[in-house]
């Protein structure tokens, strides 16, 4: 436990380091127009490096390829902090997140919710239609946008999916913008939360894409329908695999 406690500190400090590494130039980018595409990339290689040096790979699997020429909503399970860096990594459009505000004060992602990313207090409601309102913004600008709807990591050890936010699936309706449901399988296995309650180890997370469902031709009346579906997926999907994994 001790080794798996100090394994999480490592990852964690990490990301925080090559972050610093790249900060400069973050900074430099953010005050750019165009700083989207370039602080992605610099995203991207910071999420490969502190992944790579503990030890920890990905494998995605795609239920059909993804035309990433096109805007998307990405709806995944959250499970584990590690499930933004497999998101980032996964992402081959120009895209930004929507977390929680408190990401804003965080050491080495607030350089990204202060720019690029969109911060949110959920507990809010104005706080939820600015952020819901800037979102619409983004994807009619052609910009990919990720949305937990769980809104938080769940408690329940082992993971288990909570029940699911309306949001993301009103505004991929009202904009008609495909939904890609998205299944993190295993990360809570490599990092639970934080990874220091339980600690940490190396190994490969496996990430499913499923398909996308298209919403042009839905209207708002079907918004619960669209979160029940999304959620059956992804639920269906985490529970079989892991239950294959357990054996």
């Amino acid at each position: 436990m001790i080794l798996r406690k100090l394994h999480a500190r490592f990852y964690r400090y990490g990301v925080a380091t090559f972050i610093y590494l790249f900060y400069l130039l973050l900074y430099f980018f953010s005050r750019k127009p165009s700083r989207y595409p370039v602080m992605n990339k610099l995203r991207k290689i910071c999420g490969w490096l502190s992944s790579g040096v503990a030890g920890i790979r990905y494998r995605y699997q795609f239920e059909q390829p993804i035309d990433w020429s096109r805007t998307y909503i990405i709806c995944p399970n959250h499970s584990s902090s590690l499930d933004i860096t497999a998101i980032t990594l996964m992402v081959q459009n120009n895209f930004c997140f929507i977390g929680k505000e408190e990401f804003v004060r965080n050491p080495a992602l607030g350089i990204f919710f202060k720019t690029i990313d969109i911060p949110v207090n959920r507990n809010s409601k104005i706080s939820s239609f600015k952020a819901f309102k800037k979102a619409g913004e983004r994807l009619q600008n052609g910009m990919t946008v990720v949305i937990f709807p769980e809104g938080k990591i769940p408690d329940d050890y082992p993971p288990r999916l909570n029940e699911f936010k309306n949001g993301p699936f009103r505004l991929a309706i009202e904009l008609k913008i495909p939904i890609i449901p998205v299944t993190c399988i295993d990360n809570w296995k490599l990092i639970w939360d934080t990874g220091l309650e339980t600690g940490a180890r190396s190994g490969v997370s496996h990430v499913y894409v499923h398909r996308p469902i298209e919403t042009a031709d839905m209207s708002l009346d079907d918004a619960d329908k669209l979160k029940d579906k999304v959620f059956g997926i992804i639920d269906q999907k985490f529970r079989a695999e892991n239950e294959l994994q357990s054996r």
